[in-house]
């Protein structure tokens, strides 16, 4: 495990029974066994170790549910298994979740809070392709609204994972809301937000992505990486990047070796919005 992998995962396991303010960057390295000089060779500060985690969070998430809207999984499947996948999401989380809300990340910068509004916006885009997808023409005029539920649902029930101890069934949950987005796509009959108001609520995104700030993030994911089948496919990728030269099912095969690595899920994301695959 990478060293900076290594602390954020430590430092959860500190903030989720302490807090963020009652944890030290001296416990944090005593926890993982390293000094405080290799600590700050990763992070300036706690509170930039802090905004890596939620980033590193966001940036899991949101890649996830992009692929598993665009994937090959059928219709019939396809809005429980997002549900499920957020909701499983949650729950591995949740620990970490509670401490965000009861300290209330006063640690925050504007930085973070764009990024965060970013990710939104990267969500919001996966749920309307998943609603065009599922209800086609039908659900038109309708889609904006019903984005809206779905997002409604994902923040409302969170709160069974972050503040109740007790088990939470996932796939009856799953099969439950499954059940009530579709009868909102069949019956709604008024709908509200229109397209318009819709892109009122958006913020500007970060720059455009370009090839040089892509090969950017490469090299220094690629640095940070043991010899491993995904450090391979990051080089080779890179190559492609520079001077195309592959066909577009060897590039998909390339992004499908990095997509599952916690340290590349965001890569592959961001791969897949360039080459348009």
């Amino acid at each position: 495990m990478q060293k900076k992998q290594l602390i954020m995962e430590k430092a959860l396991e500190l903030f989720a029974e302490q807090g963020f303010e009652a944890t030290s960057v001296q416990q944090i390295t005593d926890h993982c066994g390293i000094s405080k000089g290799a600590f700050y060779l990763s992070f300036k500060s706690k509170d930039e170790l802090i905004l890596s985690i939620i980033d590193h969070f966001m940036m899991e998430i949101t890649a996830d549910i992009d692929y598993l809207v665009k994937s090959s999984i059928s219709n019939d499947k396809l809005l429980y298994t997002f549900y499920y996948s957020i909701f499983h999401a949650f729950h591995e989380k949740s620990d970490f979740a509670k401490v965000m809300l009861k300290e209330q990340l006063h640690s925050l910068n504007q930085e973070l809070i764009s990024k965060l509004h970013y990710y939104d916006q990267i969500l919001d885009q996966a749920i309307l392709y998943m609603i065009e997808r599922l209800y086609g023409n039908s659900g038109a005029a309708i889609k904006y609204d019903l984005m809206y539920c779905i997002r409604g649902f994902m923040g409302t029930y969170s709160h069974l994972f972050f503040f109740y101890n007790f088990t939470v069934d996932l796939e009856a949950l799953s099969r439950s809301l499954e059940e009530k987005t579709n009868l909102l796509a069949k019956h709604t009959t008024i709908p509200f937000i229109s397209e318009e108001l819709a892109e009122l609520c958006k913020i500007a995104i970060p720059e455009e992505l370009t090839k040089e700030k892509m090969i950017k993030s490469i090299n220094q994911k690629i640095m940070e990486l043991e010899e491993s089948i995904e450090k391979e496919s990051l080089v080779l990728l890179k190559e492609h990047l520079i001077k195309p030269v592959y066909s577009p099912a060897i590039v998909k095969g390339l992004l499908e070796n990095i997509r599952n690595h916690p340290q590349c899920k965001w890569l592959s994301y961001l791969f897949s919005q360039y080459f348009g695959t």
